[in-house]
């Protein structure tokens, strides 16, 4: 029974995903910037009912931009967690924008995207990003870089923050958690790390007891001197602050 409700929650969220492709194509070219952000957040609400995924949010989401949110990193269902709780433009490795459906519905929302190998790349990336926040945008990137096992943090790169320096925007710590639904205890199912694959992390959590994504938002705060070394090292502190409260 277990097999046959998650293969159900796999087809519904497939089926929403296409519904999202044609959202992109058809409606998109007809709504304002802000009309699709709102259709993005509304989306991305829609797509965890799909797969019974509960949302809980504590602290202040961001009301508007410029913004650049930073957070831990821990599977595939971070991007439409943060997307459910607040529309902010990701920034993603280039890859992904090649992906099959999904790169399609990523570039539909926004996303800027760095070859990570690439220091020269990452100096664009950078410029664009502020360019963004000066229009007023709201940001998000993963400092850690890669996925982590929703327990310890990783270390927190601190290129894409010179982006938040230049443009003199504040950055909010966001700290991401899976608990399972019936007990509040921390959940390890959504996890993507190590020799995990995608399929198997999503078979997964489909098939385990039903989780809550608990999104926790800190203080913005400003670079206020630091460089943007400095600056990481606080936000990975408010990052794991936040996520032990």
């Amino acid at each position: 029974m277990k097999a046959l409700g998650a293969a159900w929650k796999l087809l519904r969220a497939l089926a929403h995903a296409v519904a999202g492709l044609l959202t992109i194509m058809l409606r998109f070219p007809r709504l304002s910037p802000a009309g699709r952000k709102l259709e993005v957040q509304r989306w991305a609400g829609r797509l965890l009912e799909c797969l019974d995924v509960g949302l809980e949010l504590r602290g202040r989401p961001p009301g508007h931009g410029p913004l650049l949110l930073v957070s831990n990193h821990i599977s595939w269902l971070d991007i439409p967690v943060l997307h459910a709780a607040r529309h902010c433009r990701f920034v993603s490795k280039a890859d992904v924008r090649h992906w099959p459906l999904i790169g399609r519905l990523a570039t539909g929302a926004g996303t800027l995207y760095i070859e990570r190998e690439s220091r020269r790349d990452a100096l664009r990336v950078v410029h664009q990003m502020a360019d963004a926040l000066r229009a007023g945008d709201i940001l998000a990137v993963f400092p850690e870089g890669t996925t982590s096992d929703g327990v310890s943090l990783l270390p927190f790169h601190g290129n894409l923050l010179q982006a938040a320096i230049a443009a003199d925007a504040p950055v909010q710590p966001v700290a991401l958690s899976f608990i399972d639904a019936a007990t509040g205890l921390p959940t390890l199912a959504p996890c993507y790390i190590n020799d995990d694959t995608l399929l198997g992390s999503v078979w997964r959590t489909l098939t385990g007891p039903r989780i809550t994504a608990v999104v926790s938002y800190g203080p913005p705060q400003r670079a206020q001197g630091r460089d943007r070394r400095a600056w990481a090292g606080d936000l990975r502190e408010a990052v794991g602050a936040l996520r032990r409260r």
